[in-house]
């Protein structure tokens, strides 16, 4: 008789605990579910709507960017959020499970806590924009996009470029196309035998003959040292930006042209070797 109400009192608790899972649980599963769907396609659909009106604004491309990330981020926690409350949790719990969660979250996530500070702060303060050309870190690369965390930017041999924005807030950076006008440093060295008046004539007719050099700022032509192997002249020519790679490699050919065709020598690194002959006596 005991084993038979035990089985009956087993029976009974199995038959409670399946009902309550079909008729409590289930509908709360459910709906906490049908929160976090809904929650993601209204997030996607607030934060596109939102991304192309600040777009349609003066607004610089990278703040829309950063905010547009920020922006998801938030609603994705408040449907969270929404979906725990729908669950039953209490706000009292829910607040204390996610302030430890904050704490632990924050211990174990502080390189992409300080991604986020730094996200933020190049967002206000903007040292480039989107399709800047920039070098960071040592890497050289075009700006893509700026997220929380990171940036995304593309070299240009096209690889691809993610660096943590604490990486960039704490780098120097050097924004390439920030002014509209560059200046091409270039050295030419000529032999000691040749005439440094000829060879800086001869520079100065190739810049003149070239339109895309500007005459202001004047390019500037200075023996600049007395080296091991040869005379030293720098080059200082300015140029817009968009034609910086054109003009340095077109001056590169040009005066290796006109210096072969003036009988100006380039000199390359030179040793005199001297050799001593040494008697031995036996």
């Amino acid at each position: 008789m005991i084993h038979l109400a035990a089985a009956e009192a087993n029976k009974s608790i199995l038959s409670f605990d399946y009902q309550t899972l079909i008729d409590v649980w289930a509908p709360k599963i459910g709906g906490a579910i049908a929160i976090m769907v809904l929650g993601h396609f209204t997030t996607k659909i607030v934060v596109g709507v939102i991304g192309r009106v600040l777009s349609k604004t003066k607004m610089d491309k990278t703040i829309v960017s950063f905010l547009d990330s920020a922006l998801k981020m938030v609603l994705l926690a408040i449907v969270l959020v929404a979906a725990l409350g729908f669950l039953g949790v209490p706000n009292a719990s829910m607040v204390a499970v996610l302030g430890a969660a904050g704490l632990a979250i924050a211990l174990s996530l502080q390189g992409s806590l300080s991604n986020l500070a730094s996200g933020v702060l190049l967002s206000l303060f903007r040292p480039f924009k989107l399709g800047d050309v920039v070098e960071i870190n040592g890497e050289v690369g075009i700006v893509d996009d700026m997220q929380v965390l990171f940036t995304k930017m593309h070299t240009p041999d096209n690889r691809g470029l993610i660096m943590p924005n604490s990486v960039v807030l704490g780098s120097t950076i050097i924004n390439i196309t920030d002014n509209d006008t560059r200046r091409i440093d270039l050295t030419y060295g000529i032999g000691y035998n040749d005439d440094i008046d000829h060879a800086k004539r001869v520079l100065k007719e190739i810049l003149d003959a070239d339109e895309r050099i500007l005459k202001d700022p004047a390019p500037l032509i200075a023996l600049a040292e007395l080296g091991d192997n040869s005379v030293n002249f720098w080059v200082r020519p300015w140029v817009k930006r968009t034609d910086y790679l054109d003009v340095m490699t077109h001056l590169n050919e040009t005066v290796k042209k006109r210096f072969d065709a003036e009988g100006i020598s380039i000199p390359y690194p030179q040793r005199d070797v001297h050799l001593y002959q040494v008697n031995k006596s036996d």
